[in-house]
């Protein structure tokens, strides 16, 4: 028997969600994302726990940024505004890019010179986005977004995550975890950048719990790259720097959210050195077949941490939301891999550089 086709996450989530019957719904059939259970790896990071991956960089522009675009524009649509535009370290201009040549609208992002993946800048560039490169970081860049937004606020809408459409949207991942699983997970680990994803989730698995789908919440544990890590270390960080670029954040918008999550589920937001980041991303790659971007390795990657540290025990159920695809950064892949082996056309050769002889 056939299935109605997914629709996106408005149309299966609307009652949670503040768009209208009315409003045209602007989609890409974002959502219903694979949550894949991960043994091989489980077995390496966290023995006894069982552990569950969200692959987020299945949604349409390849990051979970999609979620809440889809609100977000929407709403804009609804507005009546001319153009979108937000700051990005590269996710959001993909995702605002795609969305606004879906309705119809111009998109201005701007970025960060220089600190930007070309996976993600190709893809503003090909939905047709003004990419707009400036001679600061993220912080300062959204700034400037927030300010043009509010001067002229006929003509803009403001699609970074300090829009609470966005938020809104986002929640969603967590009602589909629920879904598949028939009930929350024990933790759920998530990077944190501009905390908006870990204070969306909190939201969803709150609401879920107070209609009565879920009995309970899971505990939030939120991992910053050491090097940008300012709720870790209490203030802002003025030169964020990280091999993982969608974190790369020193003063992230959603902090209240993300600590309100932290604090009110019984979890933690810690930091991650490069290092670990990247042995993550290279061994879930290995053990499960799930190339992400280095920021969605840093759940992993905090994972094992607190599996060592047993704030994470045997028989516990865990999530670790993937945020990213990792073609979205193929520069990264490429310097931290083996390089190809050459030989000529010959079978001798060959048998050797396959091992069989």
């Amino acid at each position: 028997m056939s299935q109605p086709p997914w629709q996106g996450i408005i149309e299966r989530y609307r009652e949670f969600l503040p768009v209208d019957p009315g409003e045209r719904v602007v989609t890409l059939s974002e959502g219903n994302t694979p949550l894949v259970r991960a043994e091989r790896l489980a077995e390496q990071i966290a023995p006894g726990v069982d552990v569950y991956l969200k692959l987020e960089g299945l949604n349409p522009t390849a990051s979970f940024k999609d979620r809440g675009m889809t609100v977000a524009v929407t709403k804009a649509v609804s507005a009546g505004v001319e153009a979108i535009i937000c700051a990005s370290t590269g996710n959001t201009s993909a995702s605002a890019a795609a969305y606004a040549a879906r309705a119809g609208l111009r998109a201005f992002v701007l970025v960060p010179r220089g600190a930007i993946a070309l996976g993600k800048l190709s893809q503003a560039v090909m939905h047709g986005a003004r990419v707009v490169q400036v001679d600061a970081g993220f912080d300062d860049a959204l700034t400037l977004v927030l300010d043009i937004q509010k001067r002229y606020p006929r003509a803009l809408a403001l699609v970074n995550s300090i829009n609470p459409h966005r938020l809104a949207g986002q929640k969603t991942a967590a009602f589909e975890i629920c879904d598949a699983l028939g009930r929350a997970p024990d933790v759920h680990c998530v990077p944190v950048g501009n905390a908006g994803n870990i204070t969306a989730y909190w939201q969803g698995y709150t609401e879920y719990q107070t209609r009565g789908f879920v009995d309970q919440r899971p505990r939030m544990m939120g991992f910053e790259a050491a090097g940008a890590a300012p709720i870790v270390r209490g203030h802002p960080i003025a030169r964020p720097e990280t091999i993982a670029s969608a974190i790369r954040i020193g003063n992230p918008a959603s902090w209240a959210g993300a600590v309100a999550a932290r604090d009110e589920s019984g979890g933690v937001i810690e930091a991650i050195d490069d290092e670990e980041i990247l042995a993550a991303y290279r061994l879930v790659a290995r053990t499960e077949g799930v190339f992400v971007e280095p920021a969605s390795a840093i759940s992993i990657a905090g994972l094992q941490t607190l599996s060592r540290r047993g704030l994470v025990r045997p028989g516990d159920l865990a999530v670790c939301t993937l945020t990213g695809h990792g073609l979205k950064d193929p520069d990264t892949a490429i310097a931290n891999a083996e390089p190809p082996v050459s030989i000529p056309a010959d079978q001798v050769r060959l048998a050797e550089a396959v091992g069989l002889r």
